[in-house]
């Protein structure tokens, strides 16, 4: 029996994903930092296992109706925790957030300047004082009428909507129209209504072209669908919604980045003609402080807002009480000094959040909870130094230490051997990754770690010659460039950029200092432009810069993200991959199918004939409670197997459908051996590291880092015709070194194929080995947005006005 003041988190018995009954005790008030290879089980110990026992255990003291309303996770699989105090999770959010979302928003800064406004601002002679809300564009009160908020007007016309007027609609005449079965559903509710969608666009009548393309009229109507490939299609009833109804909704309520940039290509957007982009009403941005509207003082930087601030409050600036003003301005110093001191001084309050980086989400987060006051609480951090060049590291440090001196337990995933180095204590998982994880390898100081010599981390943390230094290589030399002059694109202003073909750029400099927008947006923008065929209009190369030679030497683009390769459970690595479908054919060549007449298709889970129909092939059913929020079970019938028995009958090998989709990458390359279809999709999975996954593990379970490098893997299987272009925003983030490793090896395989690889990157290591670097600078926001630095890593390393340089030169051994 542990005393209820036991200074440790004991736990006991965990199993949750591939942990095997980890028995560990962590000490409370300290930075524990948890470390091993993608896939060790890391981060089902900390998050899985530690946090989400303590989620379970408040929400047992929540009354049954108000669980109703909140999102929960399952109960861990462990035996027993003792001494864990109540927590918080600050994880690395990959979804979306919505446009209106911001940087004021996520820390609640925008609450405290409205306050101020509302108090203390310098109001017309005879206004009456508003509330704070007033001063808000996400409420009716605040809203400019006009723009709803929004501060720019979208529009769209038939030009841009129905950019071939030769095509039929149902030849797909309006490009802003979704595909798939949505498209085809607007197109067969046209054809119930009447409309020829089979006469060429330009041939229709202007009126029926203008009701099509602009009516706000949504019309029920009943569809008879063509059925097609022998399928039963039964009639339903299909709404109809135009083309620039689809698009302007799209534009402002989706959260997929994707749906979102292709609806901007149909709209183009000018700033409210009212509000003049302010998003307010009148009467709100009539009101004054230190001489600017709410507005002007949300466009600052966060730096340059402090310290329009402090000089407001020196000078006693606003009319509603010299006190009140005092006492607001104080708060919004101090807060905002928290947000400056993790690297993000270069942010304002009106940056929309979709803009921002995951790291840039959760640091912004960190930063609020630093001034929430709460002690006696345990922080869960997912890898806080994400996207973070190593010259703010050190701020990084000194906000977890001061979370830890506020009497708090501050337990973090993380990969950066410098955040790693201070921690008061290390658990490291391992050795390596799936089956052949899950065991804690060392639990104490980290100069403990020494004494493991099966630990992956041992080696990167302590270095043999007493360096973390990079295998040196020579530099390749460029087969030619690509010049973009002039460019512009946010803080990225008038700069003449080469990026060289044939060898392996990395792109490096602070948060905010433009890589990103130069990387991600210019360069691969003038490339997709070309790409499809246009003269660098649209969101690409004319918007970003005066001119570009050099796209000739390019065939092909590939952007390879972090983004989830898909948003259900049915989606997983053997679909994304196309590997599936290799294995459907093979089982549908068996005896047995061949026998029952059995396809591919039979083998597929997400249509009707093989899946289990009690729950569609999901593997699990939900399960409503009364005031309780809805569960889940594993399907009564199937047991998760996702298929009918008739169909689980057939095997491959002794395997049924369910076992092989259970396979890991590992055991499946080895039981696919000798089937050229499946070993080229697992080899390179192999290749990429992710031998841990399974088969038919969801998309919704993978990290980011994970999907980026399934990406490559998919990539890596094509037939390489022509030099293609590589672009990678930072792929190492989510990453341990030793996969870090893995990964290098396959993008200098790529350059040594003929191609070219362009990374953004924060991980010294991989810009040492890089052949050039583009280091932008100096600083973030206004302050950043220049190349500071260019050429060899050495050439780089030496240059006096580049942050990177002592960093890199370290690196290098220098």
């Amino acid at each position: 029996m542990h005393s209820p003041h036991d200074p440790y988190v004991r736990v006991r018995g965990a199993r949750e994903h591939n942990l095997k009954d980890v028995r560990v005790d962590i000490p409370r008030d300290t930075l524990t930092v948890f470390t091993g290879v993608s896939g060790s089980g890391k981060s089902s110990l900390a998050f899985g296992t530690i946090y989400a026992e303590a989620q379970r255990r408040y929400f047992e003291s929540v009354a049954p109706y108000a669980r109703r309303l909140i999102h929960q996770v399952g109960a861990p699989a462990v035996g027993e925790i003792t001494g864990l105090p109540p927590a918080v999770s600050l994880e690395q959010r990959r979804s979306a957030p919505g446009a209106r979302s911001s940087v004021g928003t996520v820390t609640t800064l925008s609450n405290s300047l409205r306050m101020l406004f509302s108090r203390a601002g310098d109001y017309p002679p005879g206004a009456e004082r508003l509330d704070s809300d007033s001063f808000s564009p996400n409420t009716a009160v605040g809203a400019c009428p006009e723009c709803h908020g929004m501060g720019r007007i979208h529009r769209t016309d038939e030009e841009l909507l129905v950019p071939d007027p030769s095509l039929s609609i149902r030849e797909g005449a309006i490009a802003a129209w979704p595909g798939a079965w949505q498209g085809k559903n607007l197109r067969d509710v046209l054809d119930a209504l009447g409309h020829d969608v089979d006469r060429p666009w330009r041939e229709l009548d202007p009126k029926d072209r203008e009701w099509i393309l602009f009516t706000d009229e949504q019309p029920v109507v009943t569809v008879h669908p063509v059925r097609d490939a022998g399928r039963i299609q039964r009639p339903y009833q299909g709404t109809y919604m135009s083309a620039r109804r689809y698009v302007l909704h799209t534009f402002a309520d989706t959260r997929s980045r994707s749906l979102r940039a292709k609806a901007e290509r149909f709209l183009t957007s000018a700033p409210c003609p009212v509000c003049g982009g302010s998003r307010l009403r009148a009467e709100a941005m009539a009101v004054t402080f230190a001489g600017r509207t709410i507005a002007e003082l949300a466009g600052l930087p966060l730096s340059v807002l402090a310290a329009v601030l402090s000089g407001a409050e020196a000078g006693g600036a606003g009319a509603g009480g010299e006190e009140t003003a005092r006492v607001l301005t104080a708060d919004l110093l101090a807060r905002i000094g928290t947000v400056t001191e993790l690297g993000l001084g270069y942010l304002s309050l009106d940056r929309t959040a979709p803009t921002l980086s995951s790291g840039e989400l959760q640091r912004l987060r960190l930063a609020t909870q630093l001034r929430s006051g709460l002690f006696g609480v345990v922080y869960v951090l997912d890898e806080p130094s994400a996207g973070l060049h190593p010259a703010d590291t050190e701020a990084l440090l000194g906000v977890l230490g001061r979370l830890k001196e506020a009497g708090n337990s501050v337990f973090v995933v993380e990969h950066q051997m410098d955040v790693v180095r201070r921690a008061d204590w290390l658990v490291d998982v391992g050795p390596l990754a799936g089956e052949h994880g899950g065991r804690v390898l060392h639990s104490g100081p980290p100069e403990g770690l020494a004494q493991v010599p099966e630990s992956a981390t041992r080696r990167f943390l302590f270095p043999e010659d007493g360096r973390d230094t990079a295998p040196v290589r020579e530099p390749r030399t460029p087969s030619g460039w690509i010049r973009l002059t002039g460019v512009e694109r946010h803080n990225v202003r008038g700069v003449d950029a080469a990026f060289p073909l044939g060898v392996f750029t990395a792109v490096t400099g602070v948060s905010g200092s433009g890589k990103s927008t130069l990387v991600g947006q210019v360069l691969a923008g003038v490339l997709a432009d070309r790409q499809a065929g246009e003269e660098a209009t649209g969101a690409g190369g004319e918007q970003f810069c005066a001119s570009v030679t050099g796209l000739e030497a390019v065939d092909r683009l590939v952007q390879v993200d972090q983004k989830p390769i898909g948003r259900t459970p049915r989606s997983n690595l053997a679909t994304y991959t196309g590997l599936f479908d290799a294995v459907r054919k093979l089982f549908a060549r068996t005896e047995t199918a061949r026998e029952r007449g059995y396809g591919a298709g039979r083998f597929s889970f997400n249509v009707s004939g093989g899946r289990c129909e009690t729950c569609q092939g999901e593997g699990f059913v939900s399960v409503e409670l009364l005031f309780l929020p809805s569960t889940y079970a594993p399907c009564p019938d199937c047991h998760g197997a996702r298929y009918n028995p008739e169909t689980l009958d057939v095997t491959l090998d002794g395997l049924t459908i369910a076992q092989v989709l259970d396979l890991t990458v590992e055991s499946a390359a080895s039981f696919f051996a000798g089937t050229p279809a499946a070993e080229r999709a697992l080899r390179t999975l192999l290749d990429v590291g992710l031998g841990y996954l399974r088969l038919g593990q969801p998309a919704t379970e993978l990290s980011g880092g994970e999907a980026q490098r399934i990406k490559l893997a998919a990539e890596l299987q094509r037939t390489r015709r022509g030099h293609t272009l590589y672009l990678l925003d930072e792929p190492t983030t989510g990453l341990h070194p030793a996969d870090v490793e893995v990964l290098m090896r396959q993008l200098h395989a790529l350059v040594d194929g003929g191609s070219t690889v362009v990374v953004v990157e924060h991980d010294m290591a991989v810009v040492a080995g890089a052949d050039q670097v583009i280091d932008l600078g100096p600083e973030g926001g206004d302050r950043g947005g220049r190349i500071v630095a260019a050429g060899t890593p050495a050439e780089v390393a030496r240059d006096p006005g580049s942050r990177t340089a002592p960093y890199l030169a370290k690196a290098l051994g220098g």
